[in-house]
């Protein structure tokens, strides 16, 4: 099934290959990719993201956009805070684990990966190598997302030498 083709699109092109050349141009922007935690209810999650991006440095403020069917979203819409957990390069394998809801049956753990519970109750990957956690302070309808601002509030670099994980470091591609 081929992707809903979404506008604008420039006079003269054609919408087809238009929309194929701006998703390949925007899958090239350099992102991160993290885990992004997220409690409300009782119930916890750990998502692969990589719409993140701080936007501004006093107070420190992170934005990241979440779909909005996505279970995170109503979990941190409701929890009100959320973590990013950075990842190893080496670890790249942890990212498919959480491109589903994660199944939090077992203590002190997520979909089977050990994780702890952050100050702000949300879950941090145990095993980050550096990690962030944020309270929400703003939320913004922005088409199919909704945009959360969320301050640091609390973080650690266990291991700061290590090179951390990028979109490009793998074969996964989202948004564009």
């Amino acid at each position: 099934m081929a992707p809903e083709l979404v506008g604008p699109f420039p006079p003269g092109k054609d919408p087809e290959s238009y929309d194929r050349l701006r998703r390949r141009t925007l899958w090239r922007m350099p992102s991160g990719l993290y885990l992004l935690g997220t409690a409300a209810g009782g119930r916890r999650n750990l998502m692969t993201h990589n719409l993140v991006m701080q936007v501004a440095t006093s107070p420190k403020l992170l934005a990241v956009a979440v779909r909005k069917d996505a279970l995170t979203n109503k979990l941190l819409a409701e929890g009100r805070a959320f973590s990013l957990s950075f990842l190893r390069r080496e670890d790249r394998a942890l990212v498919r684990v959480f491109t589903k809801p994660a199944d939090g049956s077992e203590e002190g753990k997520l979909s089977g990966v050990p994780v702890r519970t952050g100050s702000t109750g949300v879950p941090v990957l145990a095993q980050a190598v550096a990690w962030l956690e944020c309270t929400l302070v703003h939320d913004l309808d922005v088409g199919d997302h909704t945009l959360f601002l969320g301050e640091v509030v609390d973080c650690s670099a266990p291991d700061e030498e290590a090179p951390v994980l990028r979109m490009e470091d793998t074969r996964l591609n989202y948004g564009g």
